[in-house]
């Protein structure tokens, strides 16, 4: 995964340390079946039945072209295994809002498994107090109910039939971007104003189209987008004394009498948590209060 990121910086496809940090966390192959982890770390889309991911430098793009900053909302339009969710996660911080909304049953249950590998595995406490969980929703997107929920940051992860090209943009929030594919063009709109949109092609692409409502889908009601739960007075102190409890950690590692070359080690391990593999048996309250949430499939056939 490390020389997956190495390749996307030299390429100039990853350019911002919070985004590469993001990348780095979350390891790709992670998301891929097992027969196929041969080519979990090639710059290439993958696609297995109903599950798919995009080609990792698609992927670095758009997280570096929309600019996702802590605390804002963000909509994956076809979440598929949940991947690209997850390294957003770590780019809005405990206090944002991360969305998925996925049409295949089969693949939100899939990226539901992944995330709670992801944090059973992967994370340390501290990480998951730091992580936007991910909520997947099942259902058609363009059943959401566009007079509901407005988000930040859109990403569309499939062509955009031309019919439907104003249906996203009315769920952008005034000021906010969205990135889709449409007419073999990775383009990013900005919303302006009220009624006024700025369109610009970032690159040429080949996605699979979107797939409209059935006639069924259209007789049924409209999909709410899940509602913002804030945390709890007790999390919140949790989360601020954990916050400054590792601080204090790695100022001490400063203060030894080390090598360099060890000190910097420790201080970076510290920092983005490289290589972690381990048990939780516990965790986190905020992350058990999502594994609680993931244990129930949010459906909307």
């Amino acid at each position: 995964n490390d020389e997956l990121i190495d390749n996307l910086k030299k390429v100039d496809y990853l350019r911002t340390p919070n985004v590469e940090k993001a990348f780095r966390a979350v390891d790709r192959g992670h998301y891929y079946l097992e027969e196929h982890q041969e080519t979990a770390y090639c710059d290439m889309a993958w696609k297995q039945g109903n599950l798919h991911i995009s080609a990792a430098c698609i992927y670095a793009e758009v997280a570096e072209r929309l600019m996702i900053q802590p605390g804002q909302s963000f909509l994956n339009v076809g979440s598929g295994t949940g991947y690209l969710s997850t390294v957003v996660g770590n780019l809005l911080g405990p206090f944002g809002i991360n969305h998925g909304i996925e049409l295949h049953l089969d693949v939100v249950e899939y990226a539901k498994s992944k995330l709670k590998e992801y944090l059973t595995l992967y994370c340390e406490d501290e990480d998951i107090i730091d992580f936007c969980h991910p909520i997947f929703v099942h259902g058609n997107c363009f059943r959401i109910n566009s007079n509901g929920r407005h988000y930040d940051r859109i990403y569309v992860g499939a062509s955009c039939p031309e019919e439907y090209f104003d249906f996203f943009k009315q769920l952008l929030r005034i000021n906010g971007y969205l990135i889709m594919p449409f007419n073999d063009k990775l383009v990013r709109i900005q919303r302006t104003s009220e009624n006024n949109w700025e369109c610009e092609e970032m690159l040429d692409v080949a996605f699979l189209a979107l797939i409209p409502p059935t006639e069924e889908d259209n007789n049924l009601p409209p999909i709410q987008m899940p509602g913002y739960k804030p945390h709890s007075l007790r999390n919140l102190c949790r989360r601020t004394v954990r916050k400054a409890l590792g601080n204090n950690i790695l100022n001490k590692i400063k203060e030894l009498e080390l090598p360099p070359t060890l000190k910097s080690y420790l201080c970076y391990n510290r920092k983005t948590n490289k290589d972690r593999i381990r048990t939780i048996s516990g965790g986190s309250d905020l992350g058990r209060n999502y594994a609680d949430q993931d244990n129930q499939v949010i459906t909307n056939r």
